[in-house]
């Protein structure tokens, strides 16, 4: 019997083409087979004549609890290696979706964790459901983010917050703090997202793309992405300390073990206290 596949693609309306992760049994975790397959998506959708904008999202219950620590497999394109290859690796990805011609829309249910939180920021404009929940665990016990986009986005106060703790914030507090566009119930997330996608599909593509560019440009003269590069230097060190060298042998006993001991004395992700 065949496996379904790991990623979807459809038209929903002339000039969208929506890419769906299709791991909902591994709450779309981010191997990079999948990675692979999202970036040659997008690529093929920038490419095509008929497509002026894109939708990114999550089968199931949500967008992305992250990377797949239980094994990621071979890096679906090239970085140079050494010290810190896969934190570059990942800030190439985010600008690979940057460089792209046409808008690249979020559309983010449920867990927005780690990587998924990386691959969400990395799109043009984010959508997100009230309840999401938008998070970087991984401080707590691993490294710093890989993608270090926190004080960018949402400003120094909140980002300082959220590298000291790892915990989570609400849709809500997502579009508050900068991090997301617009917050929508979560049965209307949907069809908003879409909605918006047609609008933006009624500019000429050539003009949409120089008001991209526009905007990306601007953040990068302030810095954005010396800045980002740079943060792939502090990554790689994290791996360094002897909290990070203990936690990923315990990693190596079991993932579901180690996230549990990480999140335990926090109360929050896997851990947190469900109500009868």
């Amino acid at each position: 019997m065949a496996e379904d596949p790991i990623l979807l693609t459809d038209d929903p309306v002339p000039h969208v083409r929506r890419i769906t992760l299709n791991r909902p049994a591994k709450r779309n975790a981010l191997s990079n087979a999948l990675r692979g397959e999202i970036f040659q998506a997008l690529e093929a959708g920038d490419r095509d004549p008929e497509v002026r904008v894109m939708i990114l999202r999550g089968a199931g219950t949500c967008f992305s609890s992250g990377y797949d620590l239980a094994g990621l497999g071979e890096l679906p394109y090239y970085t140079a290696g050494g010290q810190g290859q896969w934190a570059r690796h990942v800030v190439e990805g985010c600008f690979r979706i940057w460089d792209l011609a046409k808008p690249v829309i979020a559309q983010v249910h449920g867990w927005c964790l780690a990587g998924g939180s990386e691959l969400a920021v990395a799109c043009d404009l984010v959508y997100v459901a009230e309840d999401a929940q938008i998070g970087y665990p991984a401080v707590r016990t691993m490294s710093p983010p890989d993608n270090q986009y926190h004080a960018w986005f949402m400003g120094m106060r909140a980002a300082m917050e959220l590298m000291l703790t790892g915990d989570s914030v609400s849709g809500l507090e997502a579009v508050r703090l900068g991090f997301a566009n617009r917050a929508h119930p979560a049965d209307a997330l949907e069809a908003a997202t879409l909605a918006m996608a047609e609008r933006i599909a009624k500019v000429d593509p050539e003009l949409a793309q120089l008001n991209k560019r526009l905007v990306h440009r601007q953040m990068e003269a302030m810095g954005l992405r010396a800045g980002l590069r740079a943060g792939t230097d502090l990554h790689a060190l994290g791996w360094h300390t002897p909290a990070s060298r203990d936690y990923m042998a315990h990693m190596r006993q079991g993932v579901t073990q180690a996230l549990t001991a990480r999140d335990k004395t926090f109360g929050d992700y896997r851990t947190e206290a469900k109500g009868e």
